[in-house]
């Protein structure tokens, strides 16, 4: 399992932006080995991060290389003060089973999920 971390700040969005972030999402979901997102927004609320999970190398450069997520690659800099891409591999996931996760629990639940 990998995890790509998009980390950015945003400058000027505009209607053209949301409809294609739309677009790359479901093209994200439909790829195959697709296995979840989630975000995450520092205090300030400056800085985001959207963090993908997939299954594997494949399925992360088949996203990568669709062509909405390569139109957009060309556009960044009319609505993104700066970004960071960390690619990482997913080598173990655990907790006490409250939260419920894309990643697997590598534990004995203790405790019921909660959403």
């Amino acid at each position: 399992m990998l995890s790509a971390s998009f980390i950015f700040t945003e400058t000027d969005l505009d209607e053209e932006f949301f409809q294609l972030d739309g677009l790359i999402a479901e093209a994200a979901e439909a790829t195959p080995g697709f296995l979840g997102k989630e975000n995450w927004v520092t205090a300030d609320g400056v800085k985001k991060n959207s963090i993908y999970y997939w299954e594997d190398q494949a399925a992360l450069k088949a996203f990568s290389s669709h062509p909405l997520h390569l139109e957009a690659k060309k556009q960044y800099e009319k609505w993104y003060g700066g970004f960071h891409v960390v690619i990482s591999e997913v080598l173990k996931s655990f907790g006490d089973g409250a939260l419920a996760h894309v990643t697997p629990n590598n534990r004995p639940v203790k405790r019921g999920k909660t959403p």
